[in-house]
């Protein structure tokens, strides 16, 4: 089997200000394990970056991947409009080119970008190993970020109906 790491919109905009997600540097840390792991096993490393109008502009200084982020030469980048990844973008036909079967997600927006994917991914038959402190969200006035954390911890692991399952997995415990 072949995994993919999906790393879901890990921007500037997203990681900075007044409505920047919670323990960005922290999930950023983390991400970095995650792509350290996934690249010395030799498995494809996939940058996903949502356009938008406004902080999110392709090419603006928001659009940009986060400070802190390693990357590398050989990772490859998926531009995205919708929170879903794999909405009106090539991913689904270049992780079949790649031949992945399964895939490890996280990024930033736990109740957006995250949970669209991982439930798209699903349904397109790719198990997912959701990195349970690989993703983090902005306060919504609503529910604390952990709250929401947990709430998508819950829900997306216990989604079964597409005979491939989402399991949520400490970073420092998922292997590729």
């Amino acid at each position: 089997m072949t995994t993919a790491l999906l790393i879901i919109d890990v921007q500037h905009a997203l990681c900075t200000g007044p409505d920047a997600v919670v323990n960005g540097e922290l999930t950023i840390a983390n991400i970095n394990l995650l792509s350290q792991k996934a690249r010395a096993a030799g498995m494809p490393v996939i940058f996903v970056q949502h356009e938008d109008q406004g902080a999110l502009l392709q090419g603006s200084p928001g659009w940009q991947l986060a400070s802190g982020l390693q990357r590398h030469a050989t990772d490859v980048d998926v531009r995205k409009r919708g929170s879903d990844a794999f909405h009106h973008t090539g991913l689904e036909a270049l992780l079949r080119s790649l031949g992945v079967t399964q895939l490890v997600v996280c990024g930033m927006q736990t109740e957006f970008c995250v949970e669209s994917t991982v439930r798209r991914a699903l349904a397109l038959g790719f198990p997912v190993t959701l990195a349970a402190d690989g993703h983090t969200t902005a306060p919504n006035g609503v529910l604390s970020v952990a709250d929401v954390v947990a709430h998508h911890h819950a829900t997306l692991s216990n989604l079964g109906a597409y005979g491939v399952r989402t399991t949520i997995t400490p970073v420092a415990e998922i292997a590729f």
